[in-house]
């Protein structure tokens, strides 16, 4: 039978870019305008899937395709069915920016019904209900878009839940607490299934890292669950999700890239948090699995037929990215700058890329040949990883992680990449002479005081205490301007005293491992570190080059000197050592 063509039309106030987020997220999309969840039943070449949903009794079995966009403005999918009244349907959105700073909004139904019955079908669902359903959900989103409320979900709340709410609110810090207890208690319920904590603190305007401790915070107070998100490194999405650290690691394998990983924290495992289930039980009902919000930075992805050569035009924002093709283990690296060439072209042939790199202007037409015997799945990705993304190598180097998860551990004897890390030695220079003349108890009490002004020192910057040795400790701080601003605020706090404060830093890679039952660390880096801090003679840092070239610590000014030492256990080989005052 002929196609049915449906046409959507809307003028909405706000911009492409920022409905952009709302329309393109395709699973909630769906359920908010009514479609019954999806089960998947298998996976193909080139992202295909094959899916199914019930409807009013009558099973829906379909194959789709994977789907093609450009971020902000154009997005589509095309479904074949295998059962059901229609035997195909494809959807385009397409947001065109206005001139008064708007979005005119053309969402396209192309539906091939399988005999009248279908297309009787297609004429309410597609023609009647869905249109009022689609038009009220997206001018609700252009509303959010504009800073209203969003949509909710109505919540289902566990027998006994508003007890424990108003507990976890007495046991959590005021202010911010509010608005995370109401949100688990009101949240729509795909947000609250998956909540980011350094999302959450850029919509509330408060403090990343205050609003991740809270979340911590909450996971003992009984409101969240942690979730340890293990990330394939091509496509981003989490293979696999897991409740404690011991199963974040391993090998995994991601069932859209079809890839094996290895699991790193520093990349491959993104920290998010859920409602406790004695509070709020949320649903892992699937609407859609594959809309462009899946993988948000991905910018283009096309599906280019073999010998086809396809143009898109662009607006992208100045850095780097990287073309690939999804069946393929080659990347084009691109770099986008203001001024760049307008168009250029990118050519996937069978020995690889016709390029080594690629360069566009902020608004260009790229031009795709797939030039290969098969089809290809071209993506355009940003090559930066999302800001808001809070990985586990950031959060198991808090101290408020260290002290509300000291039971949580990797499994014995399994190590893990955490990425770089900024690892801080300490001792103390005059203590044996100091329980020599002022006596045992009272210069313990003295001693316990640092370590206790210590640790505020470093939790106050974002460091956790790994461990104490005596009246010595090793930190780890994600980044090098922390460390030393610790340090110094540390030696600052016993300046006058018979003591002095001896530190070493060092910045670098670092590999995480349980021993004696706690996270600990190791590596060369750890190694360097432990060794400066030999060199330290008290109120002073003896640091690395990689730590005083930092750029954040170039700006703070400091005096330091060169310091040539030979380092035990790296006799032979030559580092630039610094001596570092305030």
């Amino acid at each position: 039978m002929s196609d049915l063509t449906y046409r959507f039309e809307l003028d909405l106030a706000s911009s492409p870019e920022r409905l952009w987020p709302l329309v393109s997220d395709t699973n909630r999309f769906n359920r908010d305008a009514g479609v019954p969840a999806i089960d998947e039943r298998g996976r193909g070449p080139n992202a295909r899937k094959r899916l199914r949903l019930t409807r009013l009794g009558v099973p829906v079995e379909w194959e789709e395709e994977p789907f093609e966009w450009v971020s902000p403005n154009r997005f589509s999918v095309l479904r074949r069915y295998v059962r059901g009244p229609l035997e195909s349907m494809r959807v385009t959105a397409t947001l065109s920016p206005r001139d008064d700073g708007g979005t005119h909004l053309v969402y396209d139904v192309v539906a091939r019904p399988r005999g009248v019955v279908g297309r009787i079908a297609a004429a309410v669902q597609i023609g009647f209900l869905s249109r009022r359903r689609f038009e009220e959900v997206f001018r609700r989103y252009d509303a959010e878009a504009r800073g209203g409320a969003p949509l909710v979900s109505t919540p289902r709340l566990a027998p006994g839940a508003r007890e424990r709410l108003d507990a976890a609110q007495q046991a959590l810090p005021s202010g911010p607490a509010e608005r995370l207890v109401d949100l688990v208690e009101r949240g729509d319920e795909l947000t609250v299934s998956r909540l980011r904590p350094y999302a959450l603190a850029d919509a509330w305007g408060s403090g990343r890292r205050e609003t991740l401790e809270l979340c911590l915070e909450a996971t003992r107070a009984g409101l969240l669950e942690l979730q340890w998100e293990l990330l394939c490194p091509l496509c981003r999405g989490a293979a696999t999700t897991e409740t404690e650290l011991a199963d974040a690691g391993g090998r995994r394998h991601c069932a859209t890239c079809l890839i094996d990983f290895d699991v790193g924290f520093d990349r491959s495992v993104e920290v998010t948090f859920r409602p406790a289930p004695a509070i709020r039980e949320t649903a892992r009902a699937t609407f859609c699995v594959g809309g462009p919000q899946l993988t948000p930075h991905v910018v283009v992805q096309q599906l280019v037929a073999a010998g086809e050569r396809r143009s898109v035009r662009v607006r992208l924002e100045s850095g780097r990215y990287r073309l690939r093709a999804l069946a393929l283990p080659q990347a084009l690296p691109v770099v986008v700058e203001a001024g760049g060439p307008e168009e250029a072209e990118a050519q996937l042939g069978g020995g690889g890329w016709s390029h080594e790199e690629l360069r566009l202007g902020e608004q260009a037409t790229l031009t795709l040949e797939n030039a290969t015997a098969e089809e290809q799945l071209f993506e355009l990705e940003r090559t930066a990883w999302s800001d808001q993304a809070v990985t586990a190598a950031e959060v198991t180097a808090l101290q408020v992680y260290r002290d509300l998860f000291a039971a949580e551990a990797l499994r014995p004897g399994q190590p893990i990449s955490v990425g770089t890390l900024t690892v801080v030695f300490t001792d103390l220079r005059g203590s044996t002479r100091y329980y020599r003349e002022i006596g045992d108890a009272p210069a313990f009490g003295s001693v316990l005081a640092h370590v206790d002004a210590l640790r505020d020192a470093v939790a106050g910057e974002g460091g956790a205490v790994v461990k104490s040795m005596g009246d010595a400790i090793m930190a780890v701080f994600p980044r090098p301007v922390a460390a030393v601003r610790a340090m110094l605020s540390a030696q600052r706090s016993l300046a006058g005293k018979p003591l002095a404060l001896k530190v070493g830093v060092h910045t670098g890679p670092c590999i995480a491992v349980t021993q004696n039952g706690v996270l600990d660390y190791f590596g060369s880096t750890v190694n360097l570190a432990s060794r400066l801090v030999a060199l330290s003679i008290g109120e002073d840092l003896v640091v690395s080059d990689a730590v005083l070239t930092d750029p954040e610590v170039a700006a703070l000014g400091l005096a330091a000197d060169p310091l040539e030492r030979e380092l035990k256990g790296f006799e032979g080989e030559q580092f630039a050592l610094w001596r570092v005052r305030a």
